[in-house]
């Protein structure tokens, strides 16, 4: 929602301004300057991206107006599994989840998270990850290093999206040179015109410069901060759940490595520890 918002506030300055000193709309709204830059620049996007990672741009983007939300009822949700997880591991053996994590779609445990049974990913880290411990007798920094490789592999994967709309987003401005450069190569062919032909022609072309400036750094170039943003939010998620996990098998209690937990999670979205505590006490 806050994308939309922005954007007609974009719209709103600019074309607000622009009529307040009594310009002529009409002059602005050029659909084949639209046409050039924005078909150069989409051009360019495929240029520079594998087929395969065009759908992926195009569910980044689309991900802006529906994104994840990453927030504290998210985190104690998942802190909430751990912890009953951890505690069925340190009463039962380690041996005691392996029913769990092999198939969590009839997991007692998981079946209470439906959120994040309906997350694949998360689902996969989660599991993946304590089947390590089932079949390997790893050490806890080992295993720490492997949890990192898989964030940062799926970080960096996520972020690919991110550099293409940012890469035509920079390329804009200079389209925009392009189409303004095309305006007057038709204005020259038009020198004999009147004044009034020859000034509309310039005016459109500079239309075109105006365009890949505005589109650049007031929707296109914003855009692209949000994919990033989303992203690196994502990541301090998945970091939590690593730091839990490595924090349970470096022979911390479960209430010692949710706290852990806990202390990663950005402060604006972490619960409070007697708040989690409260709820952690109603799972024992």
């Amino acid at each position: 929602m806050n994308v939309i918002i922005g954007m007609i506030v974009v719209l709103v300055g600019v074309m607000g301004g622009f009529l307040l000193e009594k310009g002529n709309l009409g002059v602005i709204i050029q659909p084949v300057e639209v046409l050039i830059i924005f078909g150069a620049a989409i051009g360019g996007l495929i240029i520079m991206t594998p087929m395969k990672m065009l759908k992926h741009v195009l569910k980044g983007l689309a991900g802006i107006f529906k994104p994840k939300s990453f927030d504290k009822k998210k985190y104690i949700e998942v802190l909430t599994l751990l912890y009953e997880i951890f505690s069925k591991m340190r009463k039962e053996g380690i041996i005691a989840i392996e029913s769990d994590v092999d198939d969590p779609a009839k997991s007692a445990i998981f079946k209470r998270y439906p959120a994040i049974m309906a997350n694949h990913r998360t689902l996969t880290f989660i599991c993946d990850s304590l089947k390590i411990l089932l079949t390997i007798d790893i050490q806890s920094h080992e295993f720490d290093n492997l949890l990192e490789v898989d964030i940062d592999a799926n970080t960096e994967e996520d972020m690919h999206p991110y550099h293409r709309v940012n890469k035509m987003a920079d390329s804009l401005p200079g389209l925009g040179i392009v189409a303004a450069v095309l305006g007057v190569v038709i204005t020259m062919g038009a020198i004999n015109e009147p004044p009034e032909v020859l000034g509309h022609h310039v005016a459109v072309a500079l239309v075109g410069t105006f365009l890949g400036v505005l589109m650049c750094y007031g929707f296109i170039g914003p855009m692209a901060t949000l994919m990033e943003h989303y992203v690196k939010e994502e990541a301090a998620y998945y970091q939590v759940i690593r730091i839990a996990l490595v924090s349970f098998v470096a022979r911390s209690t479960p209430q010692i490595a949710i706290e852990f937990a806990r202390r990663a999670i950005p402060e604006s979205e972490r619960p409070g520890f007697e708040e989690l505590e409260k709820i952690l006490k109603g799972k024992k």
